[in-house]
Formats: C-alpha cells, sequence, structure tokens
C-alpha cells in the first residue's frame, strides 16, 4: 500500500509515464482514493498542460543574481 510519501516521490515519474506498469496501477489507486493526492496530481498536471506550449523566457539577471545568493545562503544554513 502506497503513501502519500511515496506518491509524491513518485509524481514526476508518474506524470512523464516513465513508471512501471505495477507501479502506475499502485500511483493510480492511490491517487484515485486520496483526495490530497488528486488535489497535487491535478494541478501539477494542469500546470505543466499550461507551460508546455509557452517559449521560454530568461530570466531578468538581478532576479537571477536574487536567487542564486538566496539558494547560497539556504545551502549554507543547512551545511552548517
Amino acid at each position: 500500500m502506497l503513501t502519500c510519501k511515496d506518491f509524491l516521490r513518485e509524481l514526476n515519474d508518474y506524470l512523464d509515464s516513465t513508471t512501471d506498469v505495477e507501479l502506475r496501477k499502485q500511483l493510480e489507486h492511490h491517487v484515485n482514493e486520496c483526495p490530497n493526492c488528486w488535489v497535487i496530481f491535478d494541478t501539477s498536471k494542469k500546470t505543466i498542460n499550461v507551460y508546455q506550449g509557452m517559449e521560454p523566457k530568461a530570466i531578468p539577471q538581478p532576479v537571477h543574481d536574487r536567487l542564486m545568493a538566496a539558494l547560497e545562503r539556504r545551502m549554507a544554513s543547512k551545511s552548517g
């Protein structure tokens, strides 16, 4: 029996249809029985569908710099 944590760990592969047949059946059973995971699955799938047809846009350099600095601070706080 899959847990919600198991489902979330496999969600990316499930959405990409790269899971094996048996695991896919287990994931489908879980998502059909668990309203919380169904919402996460449905929202993720809809988000992917919205962004699939869009052209990539570059992140402005100041935003990129702030994001990288924030990630570096976060990583430093976790390792120390």
